[in-house]
């Protein structure tokens, strides 16, 4: 951005030059800035605290996996394998998050709209075990679980302005690769089992 010509001492006009604020944005903070701006509106973010307040280390995505062994006796192996597949999709987001350690948004156009209990943004946890569970319940279910259930999780984590949009897809990538080592080893697990036991 060009200011308007000046003088300096001599009475010689000379053009200062100021930096746009909007230019000098990293990528990812401009989509920050464009979705919140799009729909953060007050019942939009009421709604993603609550995802966010669900999803809190995995905990809500267990408790359906729990329930579920609870009361579908016949499946109880699957129903345990989405509360498992959750957990240990969250706790390698874990691990990758003390290793890469990214600050989570601080550019100070991003409002943070819920409390976090860490500072490290990469890969979103939320992300990572939502995927998880959501194609684990899809499986078990033959609903097309991942398409409802994972976008807006990924969605709210930027509205809430608490992870960059590489952050929930890197999740989502993550949760996806722990859901088909679950389902390849509750495959061969069935396997062995059917070996064993012909029927």
């Amino acid at each position: 951005m060009t200011a308007p010509a000046s003088s300096d001492p001599t009475g010689a006009p000379h053009l200062q030059v100021v930096a746009d604020p909007e230019v000098s944005k990293p990528a990812e903070v401009k989509i920050l800035n464009a979705v919140q701006g799009a729909i953060g509106t007050p019942p939009v973010i009421k709604a993603a605290r609550g995802m966010s307040h669900f999803g809190e280390h995995a905990l809500g995505w267990m408790a359906i996996g729990a329930a579920g062994a609870l009361v579908d006796k016949s499946r109880r192996r699957q129903w345990a394998g989405v509360a498992v597949g959750a957990f240990g999709a969250h706790a390698a987001s874990v691990v990758i998050k003390r290793i890469v350690r990214r600050p989570r948004p601080n550019d100070p156009s991003v409002q943070v709209n819920v409390s976090t209990p860490s500072k490290l943004s990469f890969p979103s946890s939320h992300a990572t075990s939502t995927t998880a569970a959501a194609v684990l319940l899809g499986k078990l279910t033959g609903l097309p679980l991942p398409a409802v259930l994972v976008p807006p999780m990924l969605l709210s984590r930027v509205v809430l302005g608490v992870h960059y949009p590489s952050d929930v897809l890197a999740g989502s990538a993550l949760g996806a690769a722990s859901a088909a080592a679950v389902l390849a080893a509750e495959k061969r697990f069935a396997s062995d089992r059917t070996g064993k036991n012909p029927r």
